[in-house]
């Protein structure tokens, strides 16, 4: 069983899609700092995904900060420390931009994005 949820969509990167899961498992306090994060044995099996999938996929998260691994244990997620509120909102930029494309391309306005990021942030107990 994983520590954190995930339904696999079609069309959509498979890595990229777990990558998501897991930061939002961290984010949302699913995933504990010092928890004990699946192998890639593990999570390759779990998911039905190719063991160089899950492979890329923890190692991304290790880069990113979001796990460490250390010998005889395995990956755990990392106590994270966050810089000042400017630094973390920096961290956003490219996803930030990602979205207001998207945003654009469907002929939304910025009230729009707002009621929709304010309602995913309730959703997710950001309020």
């Amino acid at each position: 069983m994983l520590p954190f949820s995930i339904e696999l969509k079609p069309g959509l990167p498979v890595a990229e899609q777990i990558l998501f899961a897991v930061r939002k498992a961290v984010v949302t306090g699913q995933l504990q700092p010092g928890e004990k994060f699946p192998s890639v044995r593990a999570l390759s099996l779990e998911l039905k995904v190719n063991p160089n999938t899950a492979h890329k996929v923890i190692a991304a998260l290790v880069a990113e900060g979001v796990l460490v691994t250390t010998p005889a244990v395995g990956s755990i997620v990392a106590e994270r420390e966050l810089g000042g509120k400017k630094e973390r909102a920096e961290l956003l930029g490219a996803e930030v931009e990602w979205l207001v494309v998207e945003a654009k391309k469907l002929g939304l306005d910025l009230d729009d994005v707002q009621a929709a990021v304010a309602a995913h942030w309730k959703k997710l107990g950001g309020l």
